[in-house]
């Protein structure tokens, strides 16, 4: 019977094997053809479908290429089993299908399907023969049975074919669904390392993000772990700093900076100096070392802690200056000196001393005024301690016990001496007198250096200082703006002295100056002040008025002995 559907287990059969095996008899239609004893199916997907039985042969076609079978393992050679009777083969029930060809088909339901056998672990893989062959005769099955082994491979003609041993059945070496005889099964698929180190990685991130959280949550709630507190803190890291800085300057200028305790004549203050030289010289203000001028004792303390005794060298109190001298000290820094005719407002400075008897304070601020008249002292009711100083002005905190301490510049260079502050509801350290000790409001006031300077060494090389005088004597209770030239002087001298500088320029009593080179005066003080900022043989342009009209003279300043 013939439905359309292929027989995928008929198998055509090489040459050499077709022609030993005898033609079967004719059988009857619907009828399966068995497959004759002893013969090897041999497998050949590469075929086109045989001719249907009883038609004459096709010649033997030219042989040409093949595709390659298959690599296969080679049959060891086997001992030939002995001969079978051939028994008789019955005719197939329906005509071949010419598309029996796996894997296009299958049994029909009349017959099962034989069961897939597998070859048995030691049976040795067939190896298919890719000779070419004339067209395949097909072999007729029965019913499931056992088949015999196919051969290896087919000797050529006249050749005596190789002992064989046993083989597994025929339907061994077909399995669409398997790998196919002697194919070795693959290896087991190992699992991946590094998708299990993923996995483990993404575990553990995941449980001590739950410990951290969990320990987190408690330390928040319950303020840290049982134990000794210990609080963080930065380490000390670098301790230079910048020499231009106020830390810098202040770590230069403090072994040259001094604190002084004066007592004597039933009184005592505290003040502030600074060395000049090796030979133990140390500037200050008058008003500090005043109560010592007769037979008082002074203390020197250096910034170190170590004290020496000091002597009074001399003093000027016009000049509110004053040096002493500490012997047998060594290791002595003493300060550079500036320039302060370069200072300008808006410059920064840095004051040192002991205000309140504090010692090694160190505060910084600006220069906020040069050039500012100021009068000090006057504690004494004669007039002879008032001082005249055409100061710099600073807001830099200076407070009583900062007089006779250096006033640097960015450079740690001394530019002035700190000398007086002006205080809110009285006067203060250096002021004019009896309002108490005040603080600081930002008005503080110190000696120019270049002034300081030429007291100081006139100071150290006679003992006294020299001020410049222009010989008058000036009317102080004149409240016009200028300063006014006296009818007549003190105890009835004359108020312009004669051949003074005064009298050579040309001045007369009633003059009212009022510029020294070009700036203005506004009275007596501001005249002195602007005189006292010069040196005697300077010489000076006026400008007065007299009887209205308004005259310029130029005088050469005098000396005179200060005190």
């Amino acid at each position: 019977m013939d439905d359309g559907k292929p027989n995928w287990w008929s198998r055509p059969s090489t040459p050499p094997e077709a022609a030993r095996i005898p033609t079967p008899p004719p059988a009857e239609e619907d009828d399966f053809p068995l497959q004759a004893p002893g013969a090897a199916p041999k497998v050949d997907m590469t075929k086109d479908a045989a001719p249907a039985p009883g038609s004459p042969a096709p010649p033997e076609p030219t042989p040409a290429p093949a595709p390659e079978a298959a690599p296969e393992r080679a049959a060891e050679p086997q001992p030939e089993p002995a001969p079978e009777p051939v028994a008789a083969r019955p005719q197939p029930l329906h005509e071949p299908d010419e598309y029996r060809t796996p894997p296009y088909g299958e049994p029909g339901p009349w017959a099962p399907a034989p069961p897939v056998q597998h070859p048995a672990a030691s049976a040795p893989a067939p190896q298919a023969v890719t000779a070419p062959h004339p067209a395949p005769v097909p072999q007729p099955v029965t019913a499931p049975q056992p088949v015999p082994a196919p051969q290896a491979a087919v000797p050529p003609q006249g050749a005596v074919p190789p002992p064989q041993g046993p083989v597994p059945p025929a339907w061994g070496q077909y399995d669409p669904w398997g790998t196919g005889p002697g194919a070795v099964p693959p290896p087991a698929r190992k699992k991946s390392r590094r998708g299990l180190a993923l996995v483990g990685a993404l575990a553990f991130a995941l449980l001590t993000g739950v410990i951290g959280g969990g320990v987190g949550a408690y330390v928040e709630r319950n303020g840290g772990i049982a134990g000794a507190v210990e609080l963080p803190q930065t380490d000390a890291g670098t301790t230079d700093r910048a020499p231009d800085s106020v830390a810098g300057i202040a770590a230069r200028a403090l072994p040259g900076v001094v604190t002084l305790h004066v007592s004597g004549g039933g009184s005592a203050g505290t003040g502030t100096g600074f060395v000049l030289d090796n030979r133990g010289h140390i500037l200050t203000n008058n008003h500090v070392v005043d109560a010592a001028s007769s037979s008082g004792d002074i203390t020197v303390t250096f910034s170190s802690g170590e004290t020496a005794s000091a002597k009074l060298i001399g003093k000027d109190a016009g000049y509110d200056l004053a040096v002493v001298q500490v012997t047998r000290v060594t290791g002595l820094k003493p300060l550079p000196l500036g320039n302060s005719d370069a200072v300008r407002v808006g410059d920064p400075v840095v004051a040192i001393g002991a205000p309140f008897d504090l010692s090694n304070t160190v505060t910084s601020g600006i220069i906020s005024a040069k050039e500012r008249p100021i009068t000090a002292g006057g504690e004494k009711g004669d007039g002879s301690d008032i001082s005249y100083v055409d100061a710099l002005q600073t807001d830099a905190p200076i407070n009583p016990g900062n007089s006779g301490g250096p006033l640097l510049d960015g450079k740690g260079r001394v530019i002035g001496i700190n000398s007086a502050i002006r205080a809110a509801g009285g006067s203060g350290d250096g002021e004019g007198g009896g309002g108490g000790q005040a603080g600081s409001i930002g008005l503080g006031f110190a000696i120019p250096i270049n002034q300081g300077k030429r007291v100081a060494e006139e100071l150290i090389n006679t003992g006294k200082a020299t001020h410049p005088v222009i010989g008058v004597s000036l009317d102080m209770q004149f409240t016009g703006d200028g300063a006014r030239v006296g009818d007549k002087g003190k105890d009835g001298t004359p108020a312009v002295t004669p051949d003074g500088p005064a009298a050579k320029a040309g001045l007369r009593p009633g003059d009212v100056i009022t510029k020294v080179d070009g700036q203005r005066v506004h009275n007596g003080e501001e005249l002195i002040v602007k005189i006292r900022a010069h040196r005697p043989g300077d010489a000076l342009a006026l400008t007065l008025t007299r009887d209205g009209r308004e005259l310029t003279r130029t005088l050469t300043l005098g000396s005179a002995q200060g005190g």
